[in-house]
Parts: C-alpha cells; structure tokens; sequence
C-alpha cells in the first residue's frame, strides 16, 4: 500500500472513530441532567458500534459500551440485537453447524458407498456371474442410497 493510501485510511479511520464516539454511550445526551434516557434506537446503534466504543473506552473514561442512563428493557434489546448484528452472533455458528452436518452426511456417503462397491466386487468374484448384472446391480444401489441421503438431509 502506497503513502496516500495510507494516509487516506488513517484519516477515513479518524473520522470513523470521531463521528462514532460522538454518539457513543456516556454521551451527555443521556444524562440524568437531560432527563432523557437511551431508548431502543439509541440501544441498537450502541450495539452496532459496540467494537469501536470497546476500543475508544480503552483510552477514554468518557465513553463506555453500553448506557446506564437508559429506558430498561427496550434499551437492552436494542442493545443485544446490534451486538448480534455487528458481531456475528448466532448467525454464523448455525451456519456453521449446518455445513459441517452437510459435510459429515457426505462422508458417511462415500464411505457407504465404498463399502458397498468393495462387498459387490468380492460377491462377484465369489459367484463369477456377468459383469453386466453386477454393475447393473451397483448403480441402482447407488442410486437408492442417494436418494435415502437426501431425503436424510431434508
């Protein structure tokens, strides 16, 4: 990366990081003072913006992560939905879990699949029938133990 992009990057960050933190939690705008407390919208952009307010409260006793100042339940809400939607949250793993499962059913597959093939060319050589029922025989096997997959997976 070259010297002005760089600098570009830094600044686009700064920027980030200053519009952010105008709106983060600890904001005077919800003081006891102001008699205003953080609603459910003020929850939900508290949690979206929940990583950079992690790292600005590092450096700072100004701005924290999440309001104390705020309407309870609805704010909490809020709160947890824009963490779940900034990081990740349950989204990822179920996906996750869900390919692994495809995953593990395709193994089970292929190993079905080997174990059948080996069991058919030993009950070949042992009954010396045509090669053509034989192989006849394996492909519709195959083709049952395909459909039985999916219809598993559904």
């Amino acid at each position: 990366m070259n010297s002005p992009c760089l600098t570009r990057a830094l600044l686009l960050g700064l920027l980030v990081l200053l519009l952010t933190s105008g709106c983060a939690p600890g904001n005077a705008r919800y003081s006891e003072e102001t008699g205003r407390p953080a609603n459910f919208w003020a929850g939900l952009w508290h949690g979206l913006i929940i990583v950079v307010t992690f790292i600005v409260s590092l450096f700072t006793s100004e701005v924290g992560i999440y309001e104390p100042h705020n309407v309870g339940w609805a704010y909490s809400l809020g709160f947890i939905i824009g963490c779940s939607i900034s990081l990740g949250g349950a989204a990822r793993g179920s996906a996750h879990r869900k390919r692994r499962r495809e995953t593990d059913w395709e193994k089970v597959g292929r190993e079905v699949g080997e174990s059948v093939r080996q069991g058919l060319a030993s009950w070949r050589q042992e009954e010396r029938a045509s090669d053509s029922d034989w192989e006849e025989l394996g492909r519709r096997i195959e083709e049952r133990i395909r459909e039985e997959m999916r219809k598993a997976r559904r």
